[in-house]
């Protein structure tokens, strides 16, 4: 599996330190805004699941987790083929504190499909978080609250992220090398 790694852009050792201050961060604002209320957490699924379980080990508040699954780069894909809403395990969110987390911002179409249907449940607050953003017009313009990187427009993997549903285990953020996508596609 190494083999197939073109470069690492984002070593393990700083994901886990951008991870701990994006965890300072969001502690420090619900604490400030929400007066000790519990934290609804939704990762977007299945991308954003190892990111969503190192982030909340360092969050100190008392909080539920729900679940929705989205997908976006079905199979082989490497470019986003539009978001579709796969399934959703969320309870009642109305007057709650809502942290939605995602893996990846490139088009946008994830979290214009998510927030809505959220906002449409009626949280206290909502606030939206990524791991990664991509330098992209489409990506930039839309309103996040905590980012952990902005990266290059490249297709990525590694530490939650796939390529047809390999290389989510990688520690490390990478690229690959084109052997490595046409002998996995």
């Amino acid at each position: 599996m190494h083999a197939d790694i073109e470069k690492v852009l984002l070593p393990q050792a700083d994901i886990a330190a951008r991870v701990a201050a994006l965890a300072a961060q969001i502690t420090a604002d619900h604490l400030a805004s929400a007066d000790g209320a519990e934290l609804m957490i939704v990762p977007i699924l299945t991308g954003a699941m190892i990111f969503c379980g190192d982030l909340i080990r360092k969050i100190p508040i008392a909080m539920r987790i729900g679940l929705c699954t989205v997908s976006s780069y079905p199979g082989q894909s490497l470019r986003s083929q539009g978001s579709r809403l796969l399934s959703q395990q969320l309870g009642d969110l109305g007057g709650r504190h809502v942290l939605l987390i995602d893996d990846i911002l490139d088009s946008g179409g994830t979290l214009r499909l998510v927030v809505p249907l959220l906002r449409d449940m009626r949280p206290a607050s909502l606030r939206v978080c990524v791991l990664l953003r991509k330098n992209r017009p489409e990506a930039q313009s839309v309103k996040v609250d905590y980012v952990g990187f902005d990266i290059p427009d490249a297709f990525v993997v590694g530490y939650g992220l796939d390529y047809n549903n390999y290389y989510r285990n990688l520690p490390d953020v990478v690229t690959l090398t084109p052997q490595a996508i046409r002998a996995k596609a």
